[in-house]
C-alpha cells in the first residue's frame, strides 16, 4: 500500500492540528507502508522527525487547475494508490483512490439553493462533485456527517465516523512556575473567563460579550468574582470592528482584553486558570477547544447545538447559544455552584479519556487499506 498525504494546510487552525496528529500517529503504527507526504519542505519541517518509510513529494502550495494536473502526473509516476487529502477538497484530476477528511460543513451551511454569488455556486458543485468521487469520506462526528447528508446528499454508507482527539501538545498541565511566569508577563491577577477559537461569525462572540456583561452586573460586589474578566484568544479586536462596537455598548472596555494569537505552552497556562471555559459557538464540526480545557481540570460552559452534546456527553453546562440571558444564567451557575463546578472537572477529564489519536488512526490505516485494494 502507497498513500499519499496531503500536508499543504499543516499550519492552519482544525485541519492543520489534525494532520499534524495524523502524520505523528502513523509514524508510530507503520514503519513498513510507503507514505508520501505532499506539500513544500516548510510544511514537511513542521511535523518533526519522521521514520524512513515517509518521504516528500514537493507541490505547489496553489490549488488551481494546472498545479493538479502536475499532481497527477507526479502521483502516478510514483505509483501511488491512494490520496488522502485531510480537508474538504481534492485535485481536478486523479489517478488513483482519494481519500478525504470533512471537519465541518460551515461554509456551505447558506450557500444551497438561489440567491448567492456564482462563485459560491461554482465552489459548491465543485465540493459536492469531490465527495462523491472519493472513495471515502471521514467525518469528525456524526453531526458534520449529518449535515454532508443534508447539504450535498452523500450517501451515509460512504462516510465513516472518526473521531479527532487532543493534540499530544495540550496533554501536559504546565508547572506552577511556568504558570506564574506567564501570568505576570499579561498582567493578570483577578479571576477570569477564557474563550479561544478563531474569530468567525459563528462562534457567536458578540453574544458571548453581552452575556459577560450581565454576568458582571449580576456579580457586582462578589467576593471573587467582582473584578471577573474575559479572556479572549485567537484575533486581535483590531481586526473586528463589530465586536469593538459590542464591547463598547455592553461597557465592557475595561474587562474584556483579545491577546490573539499565543503558542500551545501559554494556551495551557490559560486553560489551567480559567474559573471557566465558555464556548458558545453557533456551529462545531467537533469542538476541539471545550476538550482541551476539560483536560486542564476547567469547567466547560458551551452551546446545545451541532456537534458539541456529542463530543462532549454531560461534562459540560450547555446554555442556548441563541439566547444572551441563558448564556450568562450558564457561566453564572459555573461560577457559583462549588458541586457543579466539581462534578463537570471531574466528568470532564474522564470525557477527554474517550478521544485517543492511536485509536482514531488505526481506523484510518484499516479505510486505507480497504479504499487501496
Amino acid at each position: 500500500m502507497k498513500v499519499a498525504i496531503d500536508i499543504r494546510r499543516v499550519r492552519d487552525f482544525g485541519a492543520g492540528t489534525y494532520t499534524r496528529n495524523l502524520v505523528n500517529t502513523l509514524a508510530t503504527l507503520d514503519r513498513e507502508d510507503p507514505f508520501v507526504l505532499v506539500g513544500t519542505p516548510t510544511d514537511r519541517d513542521e511535523l518533526g522527525e519522521l521514520p524512513p518509510n515517509f518521504s516528500l513529494l514537493e507541490c505547489d502550495p496553489q490549488d488551481k487547475p494546472r498545479h493538479g494536473w502536475r499532481l497527477n502526473m507526479r502521483l502516478r509516476k510514483q505509483g501511488i494508490q491512494l490520496l488522502h487529502t485531510p480537508y474538504m477538497t481534492a485535485p481536478w484530476t486523479l489517478p488513483c483512490s482519494h481519500v478525504m477528511t470533512v471537519h465541518d460543513a460551515v461554509d456551505f451551511l447558506n450557500i444551497v439553493g438561489d440567491g448567492h454569488s456564482l462563485a459560491d455556486q461554482i465552489l459548491f458543485h465543485r465540493t459536492r462533485r469531490a465527495l462523491y468521487r472519493a472513495r471515502c469520506i471521514l467525518s469528525v462526528s456524526r453531526a458534520t456527517r449529518r449535515d454532508l447528508q443534508q447539504i450535498f446528499g452523500v450517501p451515509g454508507d460512504k462516510i465513516e465516523v472518526v473521531y479527532n482527539a487532543l493534540d499530544a501538545r495540550m496533554s501536559q498541565a504546565p508547572s506552577e512556575e511556568v504558570i506564574a511566569r506567564t501570568l505576570q508577563r499579561y498582567s493578570i491577577d483577578s479571576p477570569y473567563l477564557l474563550y479561544a477559537g478563531n474569530v468567525k461569525p459563528h462562534k457567536n462572540l458578540p453574544r458571548l460579550i453581552e452575556a459577560f456583561a450581565l454576568v458582571k452586573d449580576q456579580l457586582r460586589g462578589h467576593p471573587r468574582y467582582a473584578a471577573l474578566k474575559l479572556i479572549i484568544i485567537g484575533d486581535e479586536l483590531s481586526k473586528h470592528p463589530q465586536l469593538r462596537r459590542t464591547v463598547i455598548k455592553s461597557r465592557t472596555q475595561h474587562d474584556v482584553r483579545f491577546l490573539g494569537f499565543v503558542d500551545r505552552q501559554t494556551l495551557s497556562v490559560f486553560y489551567s486558570r480559567a474559573d471557566a471555559f465558555v464556548f458558545p459557538s453557533l456551529y462545531e464540526g467537533f469542538g476541539l477547544p471545550p476538550l482541551e480545557a476539560m483536560s486542564l481540570g476547567t469547567p466547560v460552559v458551551t452551546s446545545n447545538v451541532s456537534s458539541l452534546p456529542e463530543v462532549l456527553g454531560e461534562a459540560a453546562q450547555f446554555v442556548n447559544p441563541e439566547k444572551v440571558f441563558d448564556i450568562s444564567r450558564g457561566i453564572c451557575e459555573v461560577l457559583l455552584k462549588d458541586e457543579l463546578r466539581l462534578q463537570l472537572v471531574e466528568r470532564g477529564r474522564e470525557r477527554v479519556k474517550r478521544f485517543s489519536w492511536k485509536a482514531s488512526v488505526q481506523r484510518v490505516l484499516d479505510i486505507y487499506r480497504q479504499a487501496a485494494a
